[in-house]
């Protein structure tokens, strides 16, 4: 199969995973479930990503890619280190408080077996919570911001930047934030950031 078909069959399938997915939860999901939807074959889904596990560490993992392929590509320059976390702020937010993200997330809340969570936790945050490390520690080297654990420098900018939007988003308190709030909920962030760890 060609590149290009394939990566267009997979977009089918994913998409059909999700349709699947809010409508019986993880637990109720099957890859023959999914390979309905997306009129493909069971044969197709295992050959692709082994089993229903490997299909959602997929999702996960392509629903968090632009983030970690941002940051990536960002420690590979010299830019300012809060610029990036200008830049990344309304992609992440995006990212967090999207609808795919928010039925990963419900699904995750309502399996009993922790595959899901453990699978959002790997490919999500251990992902993408290293990187952020690094654009701190940065920011200490530059003297822009001065801190002593950097694991708690992240967690504090993910408290700042995210607070209760996520959550609110999964239990269906919140409308998905628009662009204009990412990116000012992104610039306040760093202000408070800055006034905490200067």
């Amino acid at each position: 199969m060609r590149e290009d078909k394939r990566s267009q069959r997979q977009q089918q399938i994913e998409t059909a995973a999700y349709e699947v997915l809010e409508a019986k939860g993880y637990a109720g999901t099957s890859m023959q479930g999914i390979a309905r939807q997306a009129r493909a074959s069971n044969e197709t889904l295992y050959n692709w990503y082994g089993d229903k596990l490997g299909l959602f560490q997929a999702l996960v993992s392509r629903n968090a890619e632009e983030v970690k392929s941002h940051l990536e590509a960002e420690l590979e320059t010299d830019h300012d280190a809060l610029a990036i976390l200008g830049t990344l702020g309304p992609k992440l937010l995006d990212l967090l408080t999207g609808d795919r993200a928010v039925a990963l997330n419900r699904a995750a809340a309502a399996d009993s077996s922790g595959e899901l969570g453990a699978a959002l936790s790997k490919a999500g945050r251990e992902t993408v919570f290293p990187l952020l490390e690094q654009v701190l520690l940065r920011a200490r080297a530059d003297g822009q911001l001065c801190f002593e654990q950097a694991e708690a420098a992240v967690g504090l900018y993910l408290d700042l930047l995210i607070g209760d939007q996520q959550i609110r988003r999964v239990i269906g308190r919140l409308p998905q934030p628009s662009k204009v709030f990412r990116e000012e909920r992104a610039q306040r962030a760093i202000h408070h950031l800055r006034q905490l760890l200067s």
